[in-house]
């Protein structure tokens, strides 16, 4: 592994800066914060943990994820928010679950160790199973369940593009561990069949970017039909030379989103259009190397007020690791 750079724009010191923003922001126990005093959740927790091993933190990394394994509830889920101090938001987000089998695979792409995954083993086989029996007939599976157990009533695009990638990174341990999952490989064929062609089965959030490009970006849409989806939502979503919005109908752009987006055109052999959005990206990055999560056009106030969130810190790692792609983790969201 070496810490990524993309040239003329940072070096691999700059993003070992990046890296260590997000290092500042663990506490002692493993949690990352999304900012200093923030909460955490499982998926941008994770998030963080890649970013940081892609930069060489693997010990930092690895206590990220022992925090995870160390709250475990009993049934393999975790709550959606928490904070130094506690539970703040207790329900069973099944996106923010499945997402620790990403981040296992990623830590064993960085280290090669085999001895990680059979230590790790018990808790992604758990999350997995909490997360399948979410799962429809149909094939998508619903975004969450109250603490007392009860689902709710949709399911999400986003949430379920993002579950694809993670059974697949899921089947992909159990691989190497010699351990047959066959049903997670259907499931995730089930479920990506439903991303592809059965739109309607998801609760309308046209608005947000990420129902936009995250087929893409997780492997569940490939191909040509990627470039056609990507060029489809281009002008709701993106502002050139800006970046793109959070949401279609307000004026400010998030990096994070923007990071994710480049990564989505880099798996869809669209590479130039992805280095040049990175290169927007670079007006949110402040001097310590660490990034503000959005900016508002034309007023350019950072929104959230001043906030620099290690979530978007670690998404910029990650889109710089997969344009220069010369690392074992750089084609885990862009090779399907």
């Amino acid at each position: 592994m070496i810490t990524p750079s993309v040239e003329g724009l940072l070096s691999a010191d700059d993003l070992a800066r990046t890296a260590q923003s997000i290092a500042e922001l663990q506490l002692s126990d493993g949690m990352i914060q999304w900012y200093p005093g923030g909460h955490a959740d499982p998926w941008n927790h994770v998030e963080a943990a890649m970013g940081l091993a892609t930069c060489g933190f693997v010990d930092e990394a690895e206590r990220a994820y022992q925090w995870l394994f160390d709250i475990q509830r009993p049934d393999g889920s975790w709550h959606n928010y928490y904070t130094a101090n506690g539970i703040e938001d207790s329900k069973l987000d099944s996106n923010c679950i499945a997402y620790i089998a990403v981040g296992v695979w990623h830590q064993f792409l960085v280290t090669e160790d085999r001895g990680y995954l059979e230590t790790a083993w018990p808790a992604v086989e758990a999350a997995i199973e909490f997360v399948l029996d979410l799962q429809t007939k149909r094939g998508e599976i619903i975004w969450a369940r109250h603490p007392e157990g009860t689902p709710w009533s949709y399911a999400l695009l986003t949430g379920s593009s993002s579950i694809s990638h993670s059974l697949r990174c899921a089947s992909l341990i159990a691989a190497e561990l010699g351990i047959e999952r066959e049903h997670w490989i259907e499931s995730r064929d089930r479920l990506v069949n439903v991303i592809a062609n059965h739109p309607n089965a998801f609760e309308p959030k046209a608005r947000w970017a990420m129902d936009w490009y995250y087929p893409v970006l997780t492997g569940a849409v490939v191909g040509d039909d990627a470039q056609k989806m990507l060029s489809k939502g281009w002008d709701t979503f993106v502002m050139s030379g800006k970046g793109v919005r959070c949401v279609s109908d307000r004026p400010w752009v998030t990096a994070a989103e923007t990071c994710e987006c480049v990564i989505a055109h880099i798996a869809a052999g669209e590479r130039a259009t992805a280095l040049s959005m990175f290169t927007w990206v670079q007006a949110l990055r402040d001097r310590d190397g660490s990034y503000f999560t959005g900016l508002v056009f034309p007023e350019l106030v950072h929104f959230p007020d001043m906030e620099r969130s290690s979530y978007t810190a670690a998404a910029v790692i990650l889109a710089a690791d997969a344009l220069q792609g010369a690392n074992p983790t750089s084609d885990l969201f862009t090779r399907h």
